[in-house]
């Protein structure tokens, strides 16, 4: 198949179209391509989208999809792709459907049968976690912590052991007691790069210590969205002395190393030298239990 053929427009197709996090110039020409010639753009904000498209000389029809009518929405959007029509979702900036409502559009169309493909482009927390100059072989994305106080207190108690690195999104109004709540959780010396106004002339990237972070933010305003991109944890979980690992059961020996960040066939392997057994035979008595 040609490259040409690939980018044909098909009737019937969600296509995720990532939008620029600051730069117009960062718009793919695909993704210009796809916007022009879809049927109809399901957009974040429609004002928003409507700037952008005028940027580039495109009018296109729009309708809302968002956190607040996605219930409503999402039907009505995949019945007319359903009757053959095309749709390009969009949010404000950044990839649609991560840590976005457009999650629910993709789990709807798989249902449906519906056919779903990615106009690939920016994305703020892969591109923070590439600039924050912390280790990105493993990592999780977190997205906004919850509102919920008992929420984010289980959340947080849960980040505090997390081995990889962790990106975070934060608005400028919240920031500083997210800092001192994940100094709290993690400890005052724990590394993070503080991103703000990525792809943009005032780009910031602060590398430092959340007890650093705090001290800055106590002199300056924050401004503009932020990616926390958090050093993992490099303690392993603590254990209660009355509960060694041994006298664990083996699926629960193996499932600590595994929260302690390791790979399954890693954690098998610890497990298995620990109770002096081969790693195959720790792997066959795991499915035995399955």
């Amino acid at each position: 198949m040609s490259s040409e053929e690939k980018n044909r427009i098909v009737g019937g197709t969600l296509y995720l179209v990532a939008t620029p996090i600051g730069n117009l110039a960062d718009l793919s020409p695909r993704a210009q391509k796809t916007l022009a010639e879809v049927s109809f753009i399901a957009a974040e904000d429609t004002r928003n989208t409507a700037k952008l498209l005028a940027a580039f000389d495109m009018a296109k029809p729009l309708v809302s999809y968002h956190d607040h009518n996605r219930r409503e929405r999402g039907p009505q959007i995949v019945s007319r792709l359903l009757e053959g029509e095309s749709c390009a979702l969009v949010t404000d900036a950044g990839t649609p459907a991560i840590s976005d409502p457009g999650e629910d559009l993709v789990a709807l169309c798989a249902k449906a049968g519906v056919p779903v493909t990615s106009v690939p482009g920016c994305c703020a927390g892969i591109t923070a976690l590439a600039l924050s100059g912390l280790p990105t072989a493993r990592f999780c994305f977190e997205g906004f912590l919850p509102r919920d106080k008992k929420e984010k207190s289980a959340r947080l108690e849960a980040l505090a052991g997390e081995a990889r690195t962790m990106i975070l999104h934060e608005a400028p109004h919240r920031l500083r007691d997210t800092l001192k709540e994940l100094c709290e959780a993690l400890g005052p010396t724990r590394d993070v790069a503080l991103c703000r106004e990525l792809t943009k002339r005032n780009e910031e990237i602060l590398r430092t210590t959340l007890e650093g972070a705090i001290t800055h933010y106590t002199a300056n305003d924050p401004r503009g969205e932020y990616v926390l991109i958090l050093a993992g944890s490099t303690e392993a979980p603590k254990v209660a002395e009355s509960t060694p690992l041994l006298s664990l059961a083996p699926a629960d020996h193996v499932s600590y190393y595994e929260k302690q960040g390791l790979a399954r066939m890693d954690a098998i392997k610890r497990a298995a030298k620990e109770r002096s057994m081969q790693k195959n035979e720790l792997y066959r008595l795991l499915h035995q239990e399955k």
